[in-house]
């Protein structure tokens, strides 16, 4: 029950209502500028990757179209070379077109030929294969369909000469040569290396996976692929009917199972498009990469929001719980208490306040504690000046009755104890006396009692040494002694004893009245100090007077014990302190 108290007390605090009303915002804040930072970063990544891709495509195919320019410069000085010299077959052509030959390392082929498929003139000077079958391969039909038009065939394995089995891309043209007046159909072939278109296009790196492949847009034919074995195989497949559709751009392809990024670009002067393939996944792990980021600045960031937050709330409950831990000590009755204040807001104001009400009801506290103890005071001192007369009177009758008899040694006994009794009792105005005084004093008033009562009872007094010089309050053993006789031994049918003893003991004086009376149950005895008995016998009102001035003089830590077992007595302790000089009423 406790813990629960405990839980919904913690949840109704400040501090954990400011701490998680401060996580609560940050949170959502923190989330908020997350999803947006994640949807920002994730497109600028995906169109990062585009641009990317876009831009080395682009790079590529403007390699492409500057190479292939230039071959086709190259082409053009061939060409006007041929044309110059009429001399197919001479030396001097040869001559030429072998010092043009030498001037680039990509050259594999520059041949010459007449619509029939001979040689007029070729480097590099090797036989020709006689299986050749030349005038049935693409690029020479092209020439020859196609006159006066440059064409660029699809790679393929120069097989013209003897020895020579390089992979080219054969440039050829249809043109005519005047030699001797005459006029000659030819085909001027070009073979380029391929290794140069190659390693343009092998060294695109789009991502960890993509690449790079050209299609021919006239017969949407592969060109050029890294993997070419593979789709030659069947084992990989490209969707090349989907980019020919695009002249340039990108798109989403999912025809092979995965999702990829397609780019294309096409090479302007020879009609080739240049594809570029990246995958999705990789753009996915930036995206996972990004994500994982925002997560952990999202946990920093509530970590360090939460640690301030505490640290701010605290700083702001703190007085405020000081002040409620200083109003519960205020409620359990400490009212010497005072909330240093070392700030002027609203808290610093409001224990200010609370100060001056704990200030005023101390004040207001001892004021009447000062009135309770004054009326008090008043009243047992009016208790204490009507108990005397009334002994006086029961006194004085037994001493009439006593002179009436003839027992005059009995009358002067009776009457030197009163006076000795009245002499005690005034004190010259003081309420504390030596305990010597307060021993002789009760001693007076049980001989008294003893000749009233027809010597009922004995009695004893002892006092431990160096116990007769303290000081004690006047007339405690009076009322004592008296609840003794009249409600102890009266009632008994055997011979009475009263012994009364003084000594230190546990470092406190203690007066102790034992008397062999009919007693009283223990629930009777625990009352007499509190309510009494509730009988209306009036018994134990004497007791309770004493007890309440001792603890008006001294304190709670003193007054009366009682210890009572029917038939067999009472004792009644009275605890003191131990004062040796004489104090005054006020102490």
């Amino acid at each position: 029950m406790i813990g629960i108290r405990f839980r919904h007390y913690r949840f109704k605090s400040i501090q954990f209502l400011i701490a998680v009303s401060f996580t609560a915002i940050t949170v959502g804040v923190v989330f908020f500028v997350s999803y947006v930072l994640y949807d920002k970063f994730t497109r600028t990544a995906e169109n990062n990757a585009v641009r990317s891709n876009e831009q080395i495509i682009y790079q590529v195919t403007k390699n492409l179209e500057y190479y292939i320019r230039s071959m086709t410069i190259f082409f053009g000085e061939v060409e006007a070379s041929v044309r110059e010299d009429g001399d197919f077959a001479g030396d001097r052509l040869h001559e030429q077109l072998n010092t043009i030959f030498h001037t680039r390392e990509d050259l594999v082929t520059i041949a010459l030929f007449d619509q029939s498929g001979q040689k007029l003139t070729a480097l590099p000077s090797v036989p020709m294969r006689s299986n050749t079958h030349l005038t049935t391969q693409s690029w020479f039909r092209s020439a020859v369909e196609n006159p006066n038009h440059l064409s660029f065939s699809v790679p393929h394995v120069q097989n013209l000469f003897k020895g020579q089995y390089k992979w080219v891309v054969s440039m050829s043209k249809g043109i005519k040569l005047k030699s001797g007046g005459r006029t000659r159909d030819a085909v001027l072939l070009v073979d380029v290396n391929f290794k140069m278109i190659d390693d343009l296009t092998s060294s695109v790196k789009l991502g960890q996976k993509g690449y790079a492949y050209i299609i021919d847009e006239s017969a949407g034919n592969i060109i050029y692929h890294p993997q070419q074995q593979l789709i030659y195989a069947g084992i990989k497949y490209e969707n090349v009917e989907q980019a020919l559709k695009y002249t340039y751009g990108s798109y989403l392809d999912e025809s092979t199972g995965v999702q990829r990024l397609i780019t294309i670009q096409t090479v302007s002067n020879v009609g080739w498009k240049i594809v570029g393939v990246s995958y999705m996944d990789e753009i996915g792990t930036t995206k996972r990469e990004i994500g994982g980021f925002l997560v952990w600045l999202l946990a920093f960031v509530l970590l360090f929001v939460l640690g301030i937050t505490l640290f701010m709330s605290a700083k702001i409950s703190q007085p405020i719980k000081r002040l409620e831990k200083s109003m519960q000590l205020v409620e359990r009755g400490n009212l010497h208490i005072e909330i240093p204040i070392r700030r002027d807001d609203e808290v610093g104001r409001l224990s200010r306040r609370f100060n001056l009400m704990v200030g005023r009801i101390r004040e207001l506290m001892d004021q009447i504690i000062a009135q309770q103890e004054s009326k008090r005071k008043s009243e047992l001192e009016v208790l204490q000046s009507q108990i005397h007369p009334h002994f006086l009177y029961n006194t004085l009758n037994s001493v009439v009755r006593l002179a009436g008899t003839g027992k005059n040694d009995e009358v002067i006994t009776m009457i030197t104890s009163l006076s000795k009794f009245f002499r005690i009792s005034l004190s010259k105005g003081k309420t504390v006396i030596p305990l010597a005084d307060e021993l002789e004093h009760i001693r007076n008033y049980l001989i008294i009692q003893k000749i009233r009562y027809k010597n009922k009872f004995e009695f004893e007094l002892a006092a431990g040494e160096g116990t007769e010089s303290l000081q004690t309050l006047k007339l405690v053993l009076q009322p004592i002694v008296e609840n003794a006789i009249y409600h102890g031994i009266e009632p008994s049918v055997d011979e009475g004893r009263i012994a009364i003893r003084a000594d230190v003991v546990q470092g406190k004086l203690r007066l102790q009245v034992a008397d062999n009376g009919v007693g009283m149950s223990a629930e009777k005895a625990a009352k007499l100090l509190s309510d009494g008995t509730g009988e209306g016998d009036g018994t134990g009102i004497g007791l309770r007077n004493v007890h309440e001035r001792i603890r008006l003089t001294y304190g709670d830590g003193y007054g009366l014990q009682i210890e009572s077992e029917r038939e067999e007595g009472t004792i009644v302790s009275v605890w003191l302190p131990i004062l040796k000089e004489e104090r005054s009423d006020e102490a």
